[in-house]
């Protein structure tokens, strides 16, 4: 199961990335002179970027027993492993022994945060 970002993330590094790279072939077309124009291509590159990774990703997946937090070195807890889970300002907590993990809900999609809620309740452990 994956745990969605909200559309409107998604949306919003996939717009930014566009323009910058608009502006990026506008600046070396017309005035490439200039090698600090060739950064606004890189930019628009790399929100582009950020956009297909987060796109094809997402913010977590839960499989075969696992929690994973999808980023560039991705983190993973085991689900029999948690001993405590913390709500603190809209983050969840989750420890294990050896380690934690935060979960930033304001990045989750509301349908997913229900899937994610539901895991996190059928772990049977008390959310303080």
């Amino acid at each position: 199961m994956k745990i969605k970002f909200k559309k409107k993330r998604l949306r919003y590094f996939m717009a930014i990335g566009i323009l910058w790279l608009i502006f990026g072939v506008i600046a070396v077309i017309f005035f490439s002179d200039n090698i600090f124009n060739y950064g606004y291509l890189l930019l628009g590159i790399l929100y582009f970027s950020i956009y297909l990774f987060e796109h094809n990703k997402q913010y977590l997946t839960i499989e075969d027993g696992t929690i994973s937090k999808n980023h560039l070195i991705p983190k993973k807890i085991n689900l029999k492993d948690i001993k405590s889970i913390k709500l603190f300002a809209g983050d969840y907590k989750l420890k294990t022994d050896t380690d934690e993990l935060i979960i930033d809900t304001k990045f989750i999609d509301e349908k997913s945060l229900i899937d994610l809620e539901t895991v996190l309740k059928s772990l049977n452990l008390e959310i303080n």
